[in-house]
Parts: structure tokens; C-alpha cells; sequence
């Protein structure tokens, strides 16, 4: 199972209130993108051994009002799709 972290900067979202919304609403977001494409994704070194992967969310919008449920699900799911081992 991968490691999941969504991060929200206090410059970026002064309020608490709102930052956490969107880490809500980024948090919903990935469940449902997840859910629908339920694939284990294993990264096989070198030596043999499994990795762990780890997955970073980073709200960068700089506007006054916050997308909708919908824009969070369409940027989870482009990055979800075009995610890749290098």
C-alpha cells in the first residue's frame, strides 16, 4: 500500500479552516480516483527487494476561491495515469 501525504502551505492558505478543507477535499479526491483503478503498484529492485512507494500532494493555487471536487479528481487522475517508475 502506498504512502500517501497531502500538504497545504500556510503562505499559500493563511486560514487553517480552509487549508484543511482542501487537504479534505484533496483527500477525497485521490479515494475515489484510487477506488476506481484498484491496482497494486509494485517497484521491484535491484537487489530483489520490494519498495514502499510514496506519493506527494502540493497545493499550489494562488487564488481567492478553491477548485471543486471535480478539478481535484481530474488532476488526481492525470497523475495517477501518467505515473511511472523511473
Amino acid at each position: 500500500m502506498p504512502v500517501i501525504l497531502f500538504a497545504v502551505s500556510k503562505k499559500t492558505v493563511p486560514s487553517s479552516v480552509q487549508r484543511n478543507r482542501v487537504k479534505r477535499m484533496m483527500r477525497e479526491a485521490y479515494r475515489l480516483e484510487r477506488s476506481s483503478d484498484e491496482r497494486r503498484v509494485d517497484f521491484p529492485h535491484k537487489s530483489g527487494a520490494r519498495e514502499q512507494l510514496c506519493i506527494a500532494f502540493l497545493y499550489t493555487g494562488r487564488k481567492k476561491t478553491f477548485p471543486g471536487l471535480e478539478a481535484f479528481r481530474g488532476e488526481v487522475r492525470k497523475l495517477l495515469q501518467n505515473m511511472s517508475p523511473s
